[in-house]
């Protein structure tokens, strides 16, 4: 089984494809880790690897690349992150968005990151503009419509258990005989 939960900065991704992960057995593979190992196998810190990506495309791509091997070649897992179920695509069993209001995000990543909640908002809200722009030149993806997903959650209002058992109880409760078709994802360039 291939989960994928994706989401913007500060939506509670980690968190929630940690407990999922541990609720199916499964392996969880997160695109911070990944960036992190590429930053590491070209010897660079993971602040100085996020430097350069802001130049360099390819690092992006580099990620992304790897995030969509990692979804078409392994199973019993849960991927996580952005993209992941762009990146999955069709191989995903079950695609999960996760979200919240930009101020409760900023206060998360400001807790988090020991910053000024006004700045993290801010610079998060930024960040996102950037990524989107850069997704729709890249893939042709826009981040923004969220039709592939099976279940979209704002994680503002529930606390991390109950939004695990949201994505729990839809797995659990789904029935192949009433499946009438997910919504598959078309219209990607999976040029890396």
């Amino acid at each position: 089984m291939l989960l994928t939960v994706s989401g913007p900065p500060g939506s509670g991704k980690s968190t929630t494809a940690e407990l999922l992960a541990e609720a199916f057995d499964l392996d969880h593979v997160s695109g911070g880790d990944i960036f992190r190992e590429l930053a590491d196998e070209r010897g660079y810190t993971p602040l100085e690897f996020n430097k350069l990506a802001e130049e360099n495309d390819q690092i992006d791509r580099d990620l992304d690349r790897r995030l969509r091997e990692i979804a078409t070649e392994e199973d019993d897992l849960v991927l996580e992150s952005r993209l992941a179920g762009w990146l999955a695509g069709d191989h995903a069993d079950f695609r999960f968005w996760l979200d919240a209001p930009a101020a409760v995000r900023g206060e998360r990543i400001a807790e988090r990151e020991g910053k000024d909640p006004e700045r993290a908002t801010e610079e998060t809200e930024a960040r996102e503009a950037s990524e989107a722009q850069r997704y729709q030149e890249y893939y042709g993806i826009d981040i923004r419509d969220l039709t592939i997903y099976d279940l979209s959650v704002n994680t503002a209002r529930w606390e991390p258990d109950a939004v695990l058992d949201m994505l729990v109880t839809a797995v659990e409760e789904y029935d192949a005989d009433g499946d009438e078709g997910k919504t598959p994802v078309t219209g990607v360039d999976y040029q890396f």
